[in-house]
């Protein structure tokens, strides 16, 4: 039996549908919140469904799930990889000094996610959930947050560091900080990382995350003429 680790996007926009787009086969985040979709099962209905989420255009969805990955017949993939999903499995308790970001800071946000890369992370991205942040002289440096969630896990993500702040341990001290908070709330952080990111997957290890799995990760759009 599929846990909702395993299909973590469907999970999460069952949970709060009020950032979904879609229905009971398939669903989307807002397009100005995030790009992941997701399908309830591989079935034809659902994929059917799931096509008719993507606009003609540039518009693409990102699919994350440890099953393998169905493509719609109407869409057709950007790009693919896959991540590792890791768990807390140790208490955390940190205090980073760090502020608590909001509206007034999406753009710096914005800005520092858009250089970095972190994942999908657009206009009210930071609106799903709680995130802080590392100003140096007034810079943005470093930032981290939460994105996912459904009842008993909240996902750590977004987690990154300026170009010229990195070095100094900013994504450890709010990786840290953003876990202790999650467990304090008492749900468990779970977080995914690329399979060829050892650096992060090695961080992520010496705070206590295991690796869970490995979990697929396609960009799909529509099918260009």
């Amino acid at each position: 039996m599929l846990s909702d680790l395993d299909r973590p996007v469907w999970a999460s926009l069952r949970h709060q549908p009020h950032w979904a787009l879609g229905d009971d086969r398939a669903r989307r985040f807002l397009p100005d919140v995030n790009r992941f979709a997701a399908t309830r099962d591989e079935g034809p209905e659902s994929l059917s469904a799931l096509a008719a989420l993507v606009r003609p255009g540039d518009d693409r969805v990102y699919i994350l799930q440890v099953p393998p990955i169905a493509v719609p017949p109407d869409l057709e993939v950007v790009t693919e990889a896959s991540c590792v999903q890791m768990v807390a499995t140790r208490r955390l308790s940190v205090d980073p000094g760090a502020s608590v970001l909001g509206d007034a800071d999406a753009a710096d946000m914005l800005a520092l996610a858009t250089l970095t890369e972190p994942g999908p992370f657009l206009a009210r991205t930071h609106t799903m959930g709680r995130f802080i942040g590392l100003r140096i002289d007034g810079r943005l440096a470093a930032m981290a947050g939460e994105r996912m969630r459904f009842p008993g896990h909240v996902e750590v993500s977004g987690v990154c560091t300026h170009p010229d702040y990195r070095g100094r341990g900013l994504a450890r001290r709010l990786s840290a900080a953003v876990t202790a908070e999650i467990q304090r709330r008492g749900d468990r952080p779970f977080l995914h990382a690329w399979t060829t990111n050892v650096a992060a997957i090695t961080l992520y290890a010496d705070l206590g995350f295991e690796a869970r799995t490995t979990v697929n990760v396609a960009a799909l759009r529509r099918r260009q003429a």
